[in-house]
C-alpha cells in the first residue's frame, strides 16, 4: 500500500480537537474538541465526468455543520451507521443523541449523570445497542430508542475505554491502570483478560484504544486476528478471540494516541509520536493484522489526537491541534490482469475463503472462483498465479511425497477465465511472486522458487523447443538469496536450504523473458539470467526497494522504493540509435531522474523508452523520461501498448465487487496518437504521414491507414499497411484497386466513341488496370506508343513478380526489356542458362553484370562468374569469386593473364592460414588445385619426413612419398608444357625440353627434391618388400631387397636396414652378410653402450655355433654393374634387372621383369594403372 497527506481543513478560532470519527456508510465526519466544539462534515466529490472517479475527483465540503449543545470540551464522539445517529459526550458527562432531519442534526436526546465523565461509548454491530463507561465505573447499556437496559457500577474501578465483540454477547472493558476485563452483554464478570504485550515493561501505563473489527466484509483469512489493543507506550496485542493465548505482538515504538481497523480488518492503523526524538513527530504506523509494518506516515503538527477511516478504505482523517488531515491510500488489491480479463479478490463476510473474479472486459463476463487463504494474485500473457496457503483438509495430490515433508504453499496456475491448468505445492512463504511466459518465481525473505510451467496455448515453436528442452525435474529449482548459481541445474528440487536465514532478506523481485532482478532489503540489487538461472551482477542502492519494474527489453530497470520515490537503473549500455523510437535516446539521464510520490508504474510493451507512472492522483507517461502533460486518475494501470493505455478503477469496482461496470475500465491514447489522429483530421494525411515518419510506431501507420482509406487514397493506404507489417490490410488495399466497377467501364467506352483511345488508357493507367492498357493499346488501330506499352509489359511483370509467379513475369519482362527484373526472376526460377544467355546479350560494361556475376557466385557457377566479370571488365572481382569458390587454379590463370600480383601473396596467406590451423594437407590440396606442384611437393615431403620420424606406419610413409613424387612429376609436366607453349613452331622438340630443364635449374632452389623424387618411395618400398618376402619365407629375395636398402641410409635409420639385413642373410644362411651387418650395428654412434653390448652378445652368440660364411655362393654383396653404370632393379622381386628386355612405368620411370609384373594391374611402386 502507498499513502500520502492530500488535504487538511482547518477549525475556525484554533480550537483543539479531541475526537474525529468518520460514518463509514454515509460519510460524514465528526470532530469535537475544546470550548464544545462538535461539527459535521461531509466531503462529496462533484465532477460529471466518468474518468474521474474516487480519489481523482475533486472534493469538497457539501456538508460543514456547527453542532451546538456542549458546553464543555468533547471528548468522544461515536456513529451508528444503521440508525444515522451521532453520539456524543464532553468532558461535564453531558451525552447528546443527535439524529439527520432533511439534510441537518438536531439534537434528538440528552443525557447527563453529573457525577462523572464519560470516557467511552460503543455501539454493537448491528447499532441495537449503546455501552457507556464513566470514569468512576458506571456502566450504563442503552437501546437505539433510548431505553436503559441495564446498568452497573464496577467499584473502585476507573474506566477508561469500551469494546463489544462482533456477536454482541462480549463487552471488553479497559481500565484506567491497563487492564481490560471481559464481561458478558448482561454485565456478569466473566475474566481478566491476559495482557501479554506488556511483559518487562514498568512505570503507569494506559490504554490508548480497542478496537475489534466486527467482519462485516469478511476477513483476509480464516481465523484471523481482529481484537486490536494498543497501550500509550506503543505495545499493541491482536486477537483472534478475547482468551487468544498466543496473540500477535506490536511494538510500535510510539506514544500512542488512536487505534482503528479499516473497513475490511486487513489494515490498523496506529496514531501518535514517535519516542525518543529530539522534536516530537507524528506518525501513523500501518500494520497487517499479523503484525506486518506496511507504512508510515508522517503528519505535521505538534499533537495528534485521533484517527478514523473511511469507510471505503481510500483515505484517512487525522485531528491534529486545530486542524483535520487527510491522506490518500492506494491500497494493494489482490489482482491482476491477462488477455483483456480483470482478475482481482475481495471477501465477503459470508464466507471464509476469498472470492476472486475474472471479468472479461471484452465480453463483459464474469467467472468467479472462491479461493481460500488466498495470498496474492500475478498475472503474465494470458495467465495467471494464485498463490494460496495449503489447505490442511485435503491431500497434496501433486506435492512432491518423496521430500517427507508437507508443503505450506500452492501456487496454482489459471487461465483467463479461471481454470486450474497446474499447480505446485512449495515449502517456502511466496511472499514475492513473479511470472513471464514461461516462468514463474517466488520468493519468500530468504529464498526464490523457479517454476518453468507447461501450457499448450500461445508459446512459438522457439519457446516449446526451449520448455521442452529442460527436464522435468528441472522444470523447479530453488536457490537461496546468499547463493550464486552459475546456470547448471543438478540434484533434486531441495526445499531445505530455503531455511537458512540471512542478514539481509529479499524485498522485492520482477522478471522478464531473459532477466530475474531480485531486491533486498540493504538495497542491493541481483540479476540472474533466465531460464537458466545464473547471478549475472549485483547492483548497490542506498534505498530499499519497493516495486521493480524491467522494460520490454530488459535493459532498463525501475525502482520505487519503500517512501514512493521511483528512480532507474540501466542494466545495458545503451547506445544513441538503439531502435527506431528512439532518435533522442539519449535525452534523458536515467541516474538524474527521480520522481516522488509514485505508487504505481508500468512500461509499454512494445517501447523500450515508454512508461506510464501514478504520481498521487495523477497519471503522467514519460518517453525518453521526458514527461507528457499528466491525466488526472486514480485508476491502477492494466496495459501499455500500442500507445494506448489501459486503467482500471479498482476503487470503484471494490464498492460493488459482484457487479464490475464497464465505466471502470478507461483506455487513455498518449500525446503521440492523440496528435497523429489531430493532424489527419485537421491538416491532411500528407503533413500526418511526415509526422509519422519523423515517430515512427506500428499503431500510427495504422491510423493513417484507416484515414487514408477513408479518403480512398489507396498507395498511402498501402505504403501505411506495409509499415505496419498489416498483411490482411495491404491484400485489402490491393483488391480495393482491383474493383472494376461499372461506372469506370462506362466512363471507357465513352472515350472509345469518341474516339479518345488515349484517354480510356490513361484511365486504367490511374486505376492500375494494367491489362486492360495492355489490351487498348494492342486493339487500336494505328501505332501505339512503344514506350507505354514497355511500361504496360513491366507493370504486368511486376504484378507477377509480387505474386511469385516467376515464369509469367519472365513473358512479360522480356517483352518490356527489362533485363534487371529478367535477371531478377531468373536466379528466382533458377534458370542459370537464361541467365548466361542473358548475361552474354548485355553489351560489355553493362551495369547489370556485377549483379548476374554475383548471383552465379551464390550458387557456385565459377566458369560464367569469371564471364560475366570479365565481360563488365572486373577482373579483381572474377580472381576473388575464384577464391571463394576454391578454384584455385582459375584464379592463378586468371591474375597471371591480367598480370595480378596479388594470388601468389593470397596463395601463400592462405596456404600459412592453413598450416597455423595444422591443416598441412589441405595447403597441399590448395597448391596443387592453383597448379603450384613444387610448393604442394615441399609441403608434401615435409609431412612425409615428419611422419617418417614417428616411425609407427611404413605404408603410410610410402604413400606420402609417393604423393609427393607424383607431385614433382606434375611439376616436370608443366615446365615442359609451359616451354612448348612458348616455343610453338620456332624450335625443335629437343631444344624446349633443354629450355624446360634448364627452366626447372632456375627456378627449383631445392634440386636434390626435383632430381630424386622417388628416392623416399623407393626406400620405404623395398623396406616393406623386404618384410613381406622375409615372412613368406623368401629368404634368398628378402636378402636380396635388404641389401639395395643400404642405398637408402639417408631415409631409413641405420639401426633398422641393418637389423632387417642381419635377419634376413641369418634366416638364409649368409652368415658372412649377417657378421657384416653385425660390424656396422656394434659401431653405430648413434647407439647407447647398453645396446651396442646387446648387439654384441648376439653377436656371439650366433658366430659360436655358425661361422661367419655364406653358407653358398649368392653373390648378392655387390649388385653387378652394366657398360653404362649401375644395373635397374625389378621393383616387383628387388632383383636386379640384368637382361635387355624389361618392362618399364610410364608414370614413375621405374622397371620389372617382363614375367614378374603379368601378375599386376598397377605398377607396385606408384600404384597407376598399368591398363
Amino acid at each position: 500500500m502507498f499513502i500520502y497527506l492530500s488535504k487538511k481543513i482547518a477549525i475556525p478560532n484554533n480550537i483543539r480537537l479531541k475526537c474525529v470519527s468518520w460514518n463509514k456508510d454515509q460519510g460524514f465526519i465528526a470532530c469535537g474538541g475544546d470550548e464544545g466544539l462538535l461539527k459535521v462534515l461531509k466531503l462529496e466529490t462533484q465532477t460529471d465526468d466518468a474518468k474521474l472517479k474516487g480519489l481523482a475527483a475533486p472534493s469538497n465540503l457539501s456538508m460543514n455543520q456547527t453542532l451546538e449543545g456542549h458546553s464543555g470540551a468533547v471528548q468522544v464522539v461515536t456513529w451508528n451507521e444503521q440508525y444515522q445517529k451521532l453520539t456524543t459526550s464532553d468532558q461535564n458527562g453531558l451525552i447528546i443523541v443527535w439524529m439527520l432531519y432533511k439534510g441537518c442534526w438536531y439534537e434528538e436526546m440528552i443525557n447527563n449523570r453529573n457525577k462523572s465523565v464519560v470516557r467511552s461509548m460503543s455501539w454493537n454491530a448491528d447499532g441495537q445497542k449503546i455501552c457507556i463507561v464513566y470514569e468512576d465505573g458506571a456502566v450504563i447499556v442503552g437501546s437505539v430508542d433510548g431505553n436503559r437496559i441495564w446498568g452497573k457500577e464496577l467499584k473502585g474501578i476507573q474506566l477508561a475505554h469500551v469494546a463489544w465483540s462482533p456477536d454482541s454477547k462480549i463487552l471488553l472493558f479497559g481500565m484506567a491502570n491497563g487492564e481490560i476485563h471481559i464481561y458478558d452483554n448482561q454485565g456478569n464478570f466473566i475474566m481478566k483478560m491476559t495482557v501479554s504485550c506488556l511483559h518487562n515493561v514498568t512505570g503507569a501505563i494506559s490504554i490508548a484504544g480497542i478496537h475489534w473489527y466486527a467482519g462485516s466484509e469478511g476477513y483476509v483469512e480464516p481465523d484471523c486476528p481482529c481484537l486490536a489493543i494498543c497501550f500509550d507506550n506503543g505495545r499493541c496485542q491482536v486477537m483472534r478471540y478475547e482468551s487468544d493465548e498466543s496473540p500477535v505482538f506490536i511494538d510500535t515504538l510510539m506514544n500512542v494516541a488512536s487505534i482503528q481497523w479499516n473497513q475490511c480488518g486487513s489494515v490498523l492503523a496506529v496514531a501518535g509520536s514517535l519516542r525518543g526524538m529530539e522534536k516530537e513527530v507524528n506518525v501513523v504506523q500501518f500494520y497487517t493484522p499479523f503484525g506486518e509494518h506496511l507504512r508510515t506516515l508522517k503528519v505535521p503538527g505538534k499533537q495528534m489526537t485521533e484517527v478514523a477511516w473511511e469507510g471505503g478504505g481510500l483515505r484517512i482523517g487525522l485531528a491534529v491541534d486545530s486542524y483535520i488531515y487527510f491522506a490518500n491510500i492506494r491500497p494493494d488489491y489482490k489482482w491482476g490482469y491477462c488477455s483483456n480479463t480483470v482478475v482481482y479478490a475481495y471477501t465477503k463476510p459470508d464466507r471464509l475463503e476469498y472470492c476472486v473474479v475474472f471479468w472479461d472486459t471484452k465480453n463483459n463476463e464474469k467467472f468467479v472462483k472462491y479461493v481460500k487463504s488466498l495470498m496474492s494474485i500475478t498475472t503474465s500473457g494470458d495467465f495467471c498465479i494464485l498463490a494460496t496457503k495449503a489447505d490442511d483438509t485435503h491431500p497434496q495430490e501433486d506435492a512432491d511425497v518423496e521430500s517427507g515433508n508437507n508443503a505450506m504453499y500452492v501456487l496454482v496456475l489459471c487461465n483467463s477465465i479461471g481454470t486450474p491448468l497446474d499447480s505446485k505445492y512449495i515449502d517456502i512463504d511466496p511472499l514475492f511472486v513473479t511470472m513471464t511466459k514461461t516462468h514463474v518465481i517466488a520468493a519468500s525473505k530468504e529464498a526464490f522458487y523457479t517454476w518453468q510451467y507447461r501450457v499448450a496455448k500461445k508459446l512459438t515453436a522457439m519457446e516449446i523447443n526451449q520448455v521442452s528442452r529442460t527436464r522435468k525435474e528441472g522444470r523447479e529449482r530453488v536457490y537461496h538469496i546468499d547463493d550464486s548459481p552459475s546456470g547448471t541445474t543438478e540434484g533434486p528440487l531441495d526445499f531445505a536450504k530455503a531455511f537458512t536465514a540471512t542478514r539481509d532478506p529479499i524485498c522485492c523481485i520482477t522478471a522478464t523473458d531473459k532477466t530475474l532482478i531480485v531486491g533486498r532489503e540493504s538495497g542491493t540489487i541481483h540479476k540472474y539470467s533466465l531460464p537458466n538461472v545464473a547471478l549475472v551482477q549485483k547492483y548497490s542502492l542506498n534505498y530499499r526497494a519497493y516495486q521493480l519494474s524491467l522494460n520490454c527489453t530488459s535493459s532498463r530497470l525501475a525502482i520505487i522504493d519503500i517512501s514512493g520515490v521511483l528512480t532507474f537503473l540501466d542494466l545495458e549500455v545503451r547506445s544513441s540509435s538503439d531502435d527506431g523510437s528512439g532518435s533522442q535516446a539519449g535525452t534523458g539521464d536515467p541516474s538524474k531522474f527521480e520522481r516522488k510520490d509514485v505508487w504505481d508504474m508500468l512500461w509499454a510493451n512494445d517501447n523500450p523508452d515508454l512508461f506510464a507512472m501514478m504520481e498521487k492522483t495523477r497519471m503522467y507517461v514519460f518517453r525518453n523520461l521526458d514527461p507528457e502533460e499528466p491525466i488526472q486518475t486514480s485508476g491502477y494501470i492494466c496495459n501499455f501498448e500500442d500507445l494506448e493505455i489501459k486503467s482500471v478503477l479498482l476503487d470503484e469496482i471494490m464498492k460493488d465487487p459482484e457487479r464490475p461496470n464497464k465505466d471502470y475500465l478507461i483506455n487513455f491514447e498518449i500525446r503521440s496518437l492523440r496528435d497523429s489522429r489531430a493532424l489527419i483530421e485537421k491538416v491532411g494525411i500528407e503533413d500526418a504521414s511526415q509526422f509519422i515518419e519523423d515517430n515512427p510506431h506500428p499503431r500510427l501507420w495504422r491510423l493513417l491507414a484507416e484515414a487514408a482509406l477513408q479518403k480512398l487514397d489507396l498507395k498511402t493506404a498501402e505504403q501505411a499497411f506495409v509499415r505496419c507489417k498489416d498483411y490482411q490490410g495491404i491484400e485489402f488495399v490491393k483488391s480495393l484497386g482491383n474493383l472494376q466497377s461499372e461506372a469506370m467501364k462506362q466512363a471507357e467506352r465513352m472515350y472509345l466513341d469518341m474516339d479518345r483511345r488515349d484517354l480510356a488508357i490513361s484511365l486504367r493507367i490511374k486505376l492500375g488496370d494494367w491489362f486492360r492498357v495492355l489490351q487498348l493499346l494492342k486493339t487500336g488501330s494505328g501505332d501505339c506508343d512503344d514506350a507505354l506499352l514497355e511500361q504496360a509489359y513491366n507493370a504486368i511483370g511486376d504484378y507477377f513478380a509480387d505474386r511469385q509467379k516467376w515464369v509469367n513475369a519472365v513473358q512479360y519482362y522480356l517483352q518490356g526489356r527489362n533485363q534487371e527484373r529478367l535477371a531478377e526472376c531468373y536466379y528466382m526460377l533458377e534458370d542459370y542458362d537464361g541467365l548466361e544467355r542473358l548475361a552474354s546479350s548485355l553489351p560489355e560494361n553493362h551495369k547489370l553484370l556485377p549483379d548476374i556475376g554475383q548471383m552465379f557466385v551464390t550458387v557456385g557457377m565459377c566458369e560464367q562468374t569469371v564471364n560475366a566479370y570479365l565481360k563488365c571488365n572486373q577482373p579483381k572481382a572474377a580472381v576473388d569469386a575464384c577464391v571463394h569458390l576454391n578454384q584455385w587454379n582459375k584464379a592463378v590463370e586468371l591474375a597471371k593473364n591480367h598480370n595480378m600480383k596479388e594470388i601468389n601473396s593470397l596463395l601463400a596467406k592462405y596456404a600459412s592460414h592453413l598450416l597455423e590451423k595444422n591443416k598441412p594437407l589441405e595447403a597441399v590440396e590448395l597448391y596443387r588445385k592453383a597448379h603450384h606442384f613444387l610448393e604442394a611437393a615441399k609441403l608434401m615431403f615435409k609431412i612425409a619426413d615428419e611422419e617418417a620420424k614417428r616411425r609407427t606406419r611404413p605404408l603410410r610413409v610410402k604413400k606420402l612419398y609417393v604423393l609427393a613424387a607424383l607431385l614433382v612429376e606434375n611439376y616436370h609436366s608443366q615446365v615442359k608444357t609451359s616451354q612448348q607453349n612458348k616455343a610453338k613452331g620456332k624450335t625443335s622438340e629437343a631444344t624446349s625440353a633443354l629450355a624446360g630443364l634448364l627452366e626447372e635449374d632456375a627456378t627449383s632452389s631445392d634440386n636434390r627434391m626435383v632430381d630424386s623424387a622417388w628416392r623416399g618411395a623407393e626406400a620405404y618400398h623395398f623396406f616393406l618388400l623386404a618384410q613381406r618376402q622375409l615372412y613368406e619365407g623368401y629368404m634368398v629375395k628378402a636378402m636380396k631387397t635388404a641389401l639395395h636398402l643400404r642405398d637408402y641410409e639417408d631415409i631409413i635409420p641405420v639401426v633398422e636396414i641393418y637389423s632387417l639385413l642381419a635377419i634376413c642373410s641369418s634366416a638364409n644362411r649368409a652368415f658372412s652378410t649377417c657378421s657384416r651387418a653385425f660390424i656396422k650395428l656394434e659401431s653405430l654412434e648413434s647407439l647407447s653402450l647398453e645396446q651396442r653390448q646387446l648387439y654384441e652378445d648376439l653377436a656371439l652368440e650366433i658366430f659360436t655355433k655358425h661361422s661367419p660364411k655364406n653358407n653358398h655362393m649368392s653373390g648378392l654383396d655387390n649388385a653387378p654393374e652394366g657398360a653404362e653404370g649401375k644395373l635397374p632393379t625389378c621393383i616387383v622381386t628387388g632383383w636386379t634387372i640384368s637382361e635387355y628386355q624389361f618392362w618399364m612405368c610410364s608414370v614413375c620411370k621405374h622397371c620389372a621383369l617382363e614375367n614378374e609384373i603379368g601378375s599386376h594391374n598397377f605398377c607396385p611402386l606408384c600404384h597407376s594403372s598399368l591398363a
